[in-house]
């Protein structure tokens, strides 16, 4: 497996609980939207506790970014990369990955599982591909929505918040569940792209499918 020892350039809040990296990028290095590697902090204790991470930045850019939900509520990986700043080092892995956009459709996120669509929105945003698609977004509260003035300019009306925890939200409280979906959807021979907690995709897959999507339109990583 190759490894590549990148420094990191910026680590930014981006919500209470996520924070943003940008880090070097190695030579010859390239992935497409909705691609991820594994990653580990470059210090002997940590060295071998990778992780899973998306790519959120384009191809093109100079730099990589990631943008990683951090748990501190235990002495874990994402722990360790909240304190971390610019000069730090981490460990890249090899490419890999199957979430790809197959053209217009609706996405359904669930808390961090929006950071693989990240990359395919600002990549189809740079082509004006994002018309015809759609975006529902999953969070506890208001203040758990990641990116959000960046989705709104993105998706516009066509970007649903549904807020499970905080009754008081801006937005829709409740759940994305087989009755909201009926409710809300009723095009069901588009793509749909599905990412979050491994119980919501599959819930949100099983309710699809139930309901007379094709098993073959759902995208999500298997």
């Amino acid at each position: 497996m190759e490894e590549n020892s990148v420094k990191i350039l910026s680590a930014e809040p981006v919500t209470h609980n996520v924070k943003r990296f940008r880090v070097e990028k190695p030579q010859g290095y390239s992935f497409v939207p909705g691609q991820a590697t594994e990653v580990a902090i470059d210090d002997p204790r940590w060295r071998e506790e990778k992780r899973p991470f998306t790519f959120t930045g384009l191809n093109e850019w100079p730099y990589l970014e990631f943008t990683i939900k951090i748990y501190n509520d235990h002495d874990g990986v994402t722990n360790e990369l909240g304190k971390l700043e610019a000069g730090d080092r981490l460990i890249l892995h090899d490419v890999w990955g199957a979430i790809a956009f197959k053209g217009p459709g609706t996405f359904l996120a669930g808390g961090a599982g929006i950071t693989p669509f990240i990359a395919i929105f600002r990549d189809l945003h740079t082509q004006k591909g994002l018309e015809g698609s759609k975006l529902y977004f999953s969070n506890r509260t208001d203040r758990d929505i990641i990116l959000k003035e960046e989705l709104e300019e993105y998706f516009g009306n066509d970007f649903h918040n549904v807020i499970t925890g905080d009754k008081n939200t801006l937005y829709e409280h409740g759940y994305i569940n087989s009755e909201y979906i009926r409710n809300h959807i009723r095009d069901l021979s588009q793509h749909f792209y599905i990412c979050g907690p491994d119980a919501f995709v599959q819930d949100i897959s099983g309710i699809l499918e139930e309901a007379g999507a094709n098993t073959d339109a759902l995208v999500f990583e298997k």
